[in-house]
């Protein structure tokens, strides 16, 4: 049997990606406030608020994704300490809480992965995205160092997309003037959708990906590395 944890599976990139893993994983353990809409045996939920509640106990798994993030995108004169403290703590404190809870478990599985996600605002300077920029490039740090503290036993690896289509940047999507404006500013003329990312960190779950560990992959529809 297979299993897998995912953190904030009940919306966005998260329910992306356990519907992708259905077909692929026996037991599906989603930990994350509220249920997800995917009706499936292979699929246990935990309620469950990553910062403030006790992590369900699990005793052997092989991988880890954890997904939850915001964007709070604001002048750097209008944010405050409080903001930066929440960003990082459901960015990264959330984050090693689940790392520290289930490496046992980890350690105990079959070619065990971990994914976790940056952004490209880590990589790319942004106007208004100085605290997001911020935790997202501790998570960069974080992957790194894990990949090789853990190696060879433990692979570790994060995924840091440009917009994506989901509620989190519903803000940034709003109308079709906006949606117009985001394509225009890649140079593939397009932003993400959940499920490509789910792709992505499906890929990196994988026997496929056993050589990867350690590394940060920019799915930025050209943003990132292209100047037209």
């Amino acid at each position: 049997m297979k299993s897998i944890i995912v953190i904030g599976g009940s919306k966005g990139i998260g329910k992306a990606l356990i519907s992708s893993l259905l077909s692929s994983y026996d037991n599906i353990i989603n930990i994350s406030r509220t249920e997800p809409e995917i009706s499936s045996g292979n699929v246990t939920h935990y309620a469950c608020d990553i910062l403030t509640d006790d992590l369900p106990d699990i005793e052997s798994v092989d991988g880890l994704v954890y997904c939850p993030g915001s964007i709070n995108l604001k002048p750097i004169n209008r944010l405050s300490i409080e903001d930066f403290k929440d960003d990082f703590n459901i960015n990264v404190i959330g984050a090693v809480k689940a790392v520290q809870k289930y490496l046992p478990a980890l350690k105990k599985g079959n070619n065990p992965s971990i994914v976790m996600f940056s952004t490209v605002a880590a990589k790319l300077g942004m106007p208004f995205h100085a605290s997001v920029a911020a935790s997202k490039s501790a998570i960069e740090g974080l992957t790194k160092s894990l990949g090789a503290e853990l190696a060879p036993t433990v692979r570790v690896n994060a995924i840091a997309p440009t917009v994506t289509d989901t509620e989190l940047a519903s803000k940034l999507l709003r109308n079709d003037s906006m949606i117009e404006k985001m394509n225009e500013r890649h140079p593939l003329k397009k932003f993400l959708q959940p499920e490509e990312v789910a792709d992505m960190a499906s890929f990196l779950l994988s026997d496929k990906a056993a050589s990867l560990s350690g590394q940060i992959f920019e799915m930025d529809c050209g943003i990132v590395s292209f100047k037209l």
